[in-house]
């Protein structure tokens, strides 16, 4: 397993650093822009990117290319649902996704405004269908970039720090231990697991809260 994680990283490492950078950017960019995010692995690309960080100035660039791309991609789907919301969710992609999905977005944002726009940056499907559900809103750009400026900072940290920490204790372990690739291994799943449990919460706990407001809503 050692030797295979070796190869790996190796291989990342060898890709020009520029061109790192750019699939960074582009693959945030796809994964943050308008319904792309359902496909693309943004956070596979990032991680993988950040096994190549070697020092504090790669780790900045890298940091910047990932904040830059996922604040572009959600530019172009704020900018989509403005010019085009109904069509593209009535759209025969828009239909695939469900109606479901939709409203659930849309009630969401109602809901919560500009702590929506944050929190979705962190909970499947809805990080991609907000900044489009956002651009048919009354929400100002200014005020979108506002909340979903620190959360794509907060998640790019996460995802740039922890691949860079499992890659760096690999390296330095190696040559002395022959489990080194266990706990590159198991760094990276802790770190998934923690995402998937604060999913989870985040999740659990924006569902009670819509269910106590509407509860709260009187019937018309």
């Amino acid at each position: 397993m050692t030797d295979y994680i070796g190869i790996l990283l190796d291989t990342v490492r060898h890709v020009d650093p520029w061109l790192r950078l750019v699939i960074a950017f582009a693959g945030m960019f796809f994964e943050t822009s308008i319904l792309v995010g359902l496909i693309v692995p943004g956070d596979t690309i990032v991680l993988v990117s950040a096994t190549a960080v070697g020092n504090w100035a790669e780790w900045a660039a890298l940091l910047v290319a990932v904040i830059a791309g996922s604040l572009a991609g959600e530019s172009v789907g704020f900018a989509l649902g403005r010019w085009f919301g109904p069509r593209i969710q009535h759209s025969r992609l828009g239909r695939r996704i469900g109606e479901k999905n939709w409203t659930r977005a849309e009630t969401y944002l109602a809901r919560r405004g500009g702590l929506a726009v944050f929190v979705s940056r962190f909970l499947p499907v809805l990080h991609a269908l907000i900044p489009l559900t956002v651009g048919s809103s009354p929400m100002s750009y200014r005020r979108f970039i506002g909340w979903t400026a620190p959360a794509c900072a907060v998640w790019a940290s996460a995802y740039v720090s922890v691949g860079w920490l499992a890659a760096g204790s690999y390296r330095r372990l190696s040559g002395e231990l022959h489990f080194a690739g266990l706990i590159f291994a198991g760094v990276i799943v802790v770190f998934l697991v923690v995402a998937l449990l604060v999913r989870r919460v985040l999740e659990r706990s924006e569902a009670r809260h819509m269910k106590h407001d509407s509860e709260k809503t009187p019937e018309p």
